[in-house]
């Protein structure tokens, strides 16, 4: 049984109310508040002096300058915090006895997953790329700077480490976990993957319009894919290779192509 299988069955109506606070618990504690913070940042930008073009936002930045291994200690914080939503769906799964392969966790065929995310990275990454630049010249995007972290030992597996957490958290929690509790709640297949990938925009609307749509584009195409397949494994590979490229990339290029905005 696919998640977006129509003839599952549905939901006791006592249980479903239940079900639905758990849904926007879980979405409020993994990306709720933070779109909404995304959404008064971007309008504040869009009011200020000049526009949006004139601004800019820092995904990854010194949470204690002139401190490193306490802005090292505060950076593995922060990535903990991304992956406690993630846990959260582990213990609630594993709570009613659900098997994490419904929430498409899966192990089998991982050398194919593998393949699929590196080669959906190759297409979305560029075209997401493409994207960005066009409209940080149109105005309307503000200037995304990937990493503000310090030249020290850490800064490249720090990096790392948070593009995984930012993938695990998006695709375990948008994808697997919403997909699977919107077809438990008798959600139309539609109705989940809009859902999905309105969350997905909204969450980084900071970045942006480009990157609103940019992500809400990639949103509907991973939840369309886990609807067919019941697997997130290429998902996660796809977007944590987007964002490793997307910081270590800007780390390589900034100051030396005359192309990248900074």
């Amino acid at each position: 049984m696919t998640v977006a299988d129509p003839h599952a069955p549905r939901t006791p109506t006592s249980a479903r109310t239940l079900l639905r606070a758990e849904v926007a618990v879980v979405l409020g504690l993994a990306v709720g508040l933070a779109a909404l913070r995304s959404v008064l940042n971007f309008i504040a930008a869009a009011q200020a002096p000049g526009g949006l073009a004139t601004r800019s936002t820092t995904l990854n930045r010194s949470l204690a300058p002139d401190h490193p291994w306490v802005d090292l200690g505060l950076q593995l914080v922060f990535v903990l915090g991304l992956l406690l939503p993630p846990t959260l769906v582990v213990v609630l799964a594993g709570h009613a006895r659900e098997p994490l392969r419904s929430f498409g966790v899966r192990t089998d065929r991982w050398r194919r997953d593998v393949a699929l995310g590196v080669g959906a990275a190759a297409g979305i990454g560029g075209v997401g790329l493409a994207g960005y630049l066009v409209g940080h010249a149109a105005g309307l995007s503000l200037t995304v700077v990937p990493t503000g972290l310090p030249d020290v030992w850490w800064r490249i597996p720090v990096l790392v480490l948070s593009a995984v957490a930012n993938a695990t958290l998006e695709e375990v929690v948008l994808v697997g976990y919403l997909l699977r509790r919107g077809d438990q709640l008798g959600w139309s297949p539609r109705r989940a993957v809009a859902t999905s990938a309105v969350l997905r925009g909204g969450y980084h609307l900071y970045q942006g319009l480009p990157g609103c749509l940019g992500n809400a584009a990639m949103g509907v195409i991973f939840a369309r894919y886990f609807q067919r397949s019941g697997r997130i494994g290429p998902l996660l590979v796809a977007h944590a290779l987007i964002d490793v490229v997307a910081f270590v990339g800007y780390l390589l290029l900034a100051g030396h192509v005359n192309w990248l905005p900074t």
